[in-house]
């Protein structure tokens, strides 16, 4: 039987990255029935809301969905279709692994961190306000539960995946009461896990020791706006926002997704990355208990950047999304070549 996933092309370069993963993971065999609904621009140019009640009705029946970038409007038009479907969906874990790539050059080698993000509250949760003319009031609400949930989850991903340090990143010294409550909560999970390594750091110290170092971090936790910002600070140590993969997870659905924006000033020229999509559909499919298949794409994702013959223009090369995509499937190993 085939598994169900919803299909979020996006827009702008969304629907090229989307078609060139979908190509990548049919070609390791998994049986996937691909159901494709638009949302954000895409929606709204068919006359439809952002975030179709049909799109969320297939994600909460599917529980698994592949997103690829949607718009959001800077000061204008519609709100965040991202933070609507967390919402939508209660997805409140955020997950980006950042891993060194083999062939992209950087400034620091072995960075293997992950960062977990508290989803669904904090000040980018965007809950704000016009006071009067000229005076907006922005809030920042930080809960109990919420913030013991996102750290459960961070622990037992650490517990299962052999990590052994979680830094709590926060800034109680000046938000006392809200980030206060934050520290608070992952201290009381992080008594149930004495064989953990637990760290708390001030997001501003946090910030300068990845730039120096980023190899000294193993987990790190955090609420939302924090968490924004971190991650892309994290995802340039490796390459950028293009070979990263995203994840958001809840307790009934989880969408996997690409974390950069859709540059619509090169949609439809054939020359987008799809390594962050497709990296995260590996995240997807390691969900649904495909391993191999996952690790055969990470396998052939490392062979191809490796060589430094097939690559995009933001990695430095003059490859279209087309010849990257069949040099991903050329380089993919046999089955039996690999373990999950």
């Amino acid at each position: 039987m085939p598994y169900d996933i919803v299909l979020l092309p996006g827009d702008g370069i969304g629907p090229e990255v989307t078609q060139a993963t979908v190509r990548v993971v049919e070609a390791t065999g998994v049986q996937i029935r691909w159901l494709e609904h638009p949302a954000g621009l895409a929606a709204v140019e068919k006359g439809k809301p952002t975030l179709p009640p049909e799109m969320l009705d297939a994600v909460k029946r599917h529980r698994v969905a592949l997103k690829g970038p949607i718009t959001t409007p800077v000061g204008k038009g519609f709100t965040s279709v991202n933070v609507g479907l967390r919402k939508a969906l209660d997805l409140y874990v955020s997950l980006r692994p950042v891993n060194t790539l083999s062939g992209v050059k950087t400034r620091h080698e072995g960075v293997d961190l992950v960062v977990f993000r508290e989803n669904t509250e904090g000040l980018y949760a965007g809950r704000e306000h016009e006071v009067i003319p000229g005076v907006v009031e922005a809030l920042k609400i930080i809960t109990e539960g919420a913030s013991r949930r996102i750290a459960k989850y961070a622990f037992e991903y650490a517990r299962w995946r052999g990590r052994r340090r979680i830094t709590v990143v926060h800034k109680a010294s000046v938000m006392k009461l809200s980030d206060g409550l934050f520290l608070q909560a992952c201290r009381q999970v992080a008594a149930d896990y004495p064989f953990l390594q637990v760290e708390e750091m001030p997001i501003d110290d946090c910030a300068m020791q990845l730039v120096l170092d980023p190899t000294q971090f193993d987990v790190l936790l955090m609420e939302n706006l924090y968490g924004d910002i971190l991650s892309d600070l994290c995802s340039g140590l490796v390459g950028g926002l293009g070979v990263v993969p995203g994840a958001n997870i809840g307790d009934t659905a989880a969408v996997f997704e690409a974390v950069h924006g859709s540059a619509p000033d090169i949609a439809g020229q054939n020359k987008a990355n799809p390594t962050a999509l497709l990296l995260s559909a590996c995240m997807m499919l390691r969900h649904i208990g495909e391993n191999v298949a996952a690790r055969r794409i990470e396998v052939a994702v490392d062979r191809v950047l490796g060589a430094g013959e097939v690559r995009t223009g933001d990695l430095g090369g003059k490859s279209s999304t087309t010849q990257y995509t069949e040099a991903l499937i050329a380089a993919l190993p046999a089955a039996g070549e690999v373990s999950a």
